[in-house]
């Protein structure tokens, strides 16, 4: 019984160490080639059965300004973006990191419409591993429209 025991959890610490930060990382990639296609279908396959999306910026009055948005209210503005309107995240770096069930995808980036910045920041991307796949349930990002050296 107790060799049982003991096969079990090893087999457990293996499956649980599976889970390598690289995957976490694809989960991003694919989420910011859905966003640049505006293929909501796309991105809510990467998703969490509830996701929490916040921003962190500075108000016009300059006051610390922490916003929450719905998941949908994020696809319908992506899916209403105009044809003539080019946006394009550029992400400058992926730093990932994972610890069984849990993983977290820090994006530094710098935003642009129609060719020009519009502001830069950083995404974070909180994920849980699921049925066999990371998935998305929280997202929140700083958006800083004053320096993006």
């Amino acid at each position: 019984m107790k060799t049982i025991f003991t096969l079990i959890c090893i087999l457990s610490f293996f499956n649980l160490k599976a889970q390598e930060p690289e995957q976490a990382k694809e989960v991003v990639v694919a989420f910011f080639n859905a966003f640049h296609q505006q293929d909501t279908l796309a991105m809510k396959e990467l998703m969490y059965d509830s996701v929490k999306m916040q921003s962190i910026g500075m108000s016009k009055d300059g006051e610390l300004k922490l916003s929450t948005s719905s998941f949908d209210s994020f696809l319908k503005s992506i899916a209403g973006i105009p044809e003539n309107v080019n946006f394009e995240e550029r992400i400058l770096d992926y730093q990932t990191r994972s610890d069984a069930l849990m993983a977290n995808v820090w994006t530094p980036y710098e935003f642009y419409i129609n060719s020009e910045l519009s502001h830069c920041g950083v995404n974070n991307f909180q994920m849980i591993w699921d049925e066999g796949s990371w998935k998305i349930f929280y997202i929140v990002d700083t958006r800083n429209r004053q320096s993006c050296d």
